[in-house]
């Protein structure tokens, strides 16, 4: 009835894939370059452009509402059809293909990351890079509900991090929600950390 299971799947097939072809491209980068190149090929811009240079925008079955509404060339919609894609590939035929499939799609914006550096970086990656200095335990992202009509979701994604609920963000794709929960967890963490700064200084000096 959708393809969300592929969706999952294909994310992580995604994920793989690139994280594997920047390793191997750049041998010397140290993890974090590496974590923000990928970030910077890996997201609903880059996905969605892959989508749309390889034409399959023309095979998404869609209502009528959203075909009206332009749902044909939302980004969010070509973006979740790449991994799509790159899920059912990988169920049919196994990994090569998959990442064939991948890398034809995504070779401008794994060009694009190697031939300048990355002006900036998503708040998942910040959140993840600031969490790790501490522990190499990785945040987590869970899907709390899903609601109105298919043309129109709204996601609620927490992100979870050694027990502890760090953040919740609502947003129209499951991929925005996750960097709305991550720019929350960040604004809570800096939050806390300044109230620590603050409390240190204002401790008396007991000393005689």
């Amino acid at each position: 009835p959708h393809n969300q299971r592929l969706e999952f799947l294909g994310d992580a097939v995604v994920g793989l894939v690139v994280a594997h072809e920047l390793w191997r491209r750049y041998p010397h980068l140290p993890e974090g370059e590496l974590t923000r190149r990928r970030a910077a090929v890996v997201n609903s811009r880059s996905l969605a452009d892959a989508s749309r240079r390889l034409g399959l925008g023309r095979w998404l079955r869609m209502g009528r509402g959203e075909e009206l509404t332009g749902g044909r060339e939302r980004e969010s919609a070509l973006s979740d059809l790449f991994e799509a894609v790159a899920g059912a590939l990988f169920i049919a035929y196994g990994l090569p293909v998959a990442r064939d499939f991948v890398l034809k799609g995504l070779e401008p914006a794994l060009v694009e990351a190697g031939e300048r550096p990355v002006p900036d970086f998503d708040a998942k990656t910040r959140l993840q890079e600031r969490l790790q200095e501490t522990s190499p335990v990785v945040p987590e992202y869970e899907v709390l509900a899903v609601e109105g009509p298919p043309h129109a979701r709204v996601f609620t994604v927490a992100v979870h991090w050694q027990g502890r609920q760090l953040g919740i963000g609502r947003a129209g794709s499951k991929k925005a929600a996750e960097q709305a929960a991550a720019a929350e967890a960040l604004r809570r963490l800096e939050a806390e950390a300044q109230a620590s700064r603050d409390s240190s200084e204002a401790e008396p000096d007991l000393g005689c």
